[in-house]
């Protein structure tokens, strides 16, 4: 598993070379698998924190993103996240408990 860098963007042309491809809920749903797939690197690596912009859009990828950090949070795999402060496109994830 290699390591993630500090921080993922989560548009689906960031990481999908054949996004054209994709409905948009398969965009939004490549998109929160791929967010599954960084942020497990992350906790494997054990790095204190990862970032992930979603963007502005409908909001539709931001609840899809927040609702399964939830459940990380609940869980208790994840420490805790919220909004970066200088950039409210950006979910910042604590992971250290």
């Amino acid at each position: 598993m290699r390591k993630p860098p500090v921080q993922i963007d989560l548009h689906a042309e960031a990481f999908l070379s054949d996004w054209q491809d994709y409905t948009a809920d398969e965009l939004a749903n490549e998109s929160l698998i791929y967010m599954r797939d960084m942020l497990d690197a992350a906790i494997y690596w054990d790095m204190p924190e990862i970032k992930f912009v979603h963007g502005k859009g409908k909001g539709i990828l931001k609840k899809m993103i927040y609702d399964e950090l939830r459940i990380y949070k609940d869980q208790r795999v994840i420490s805790h996240y919220h909004p970066a402060y200088h950039n409210e496109d950006i979910v910042v994830v604590v992971i250290g408990l």
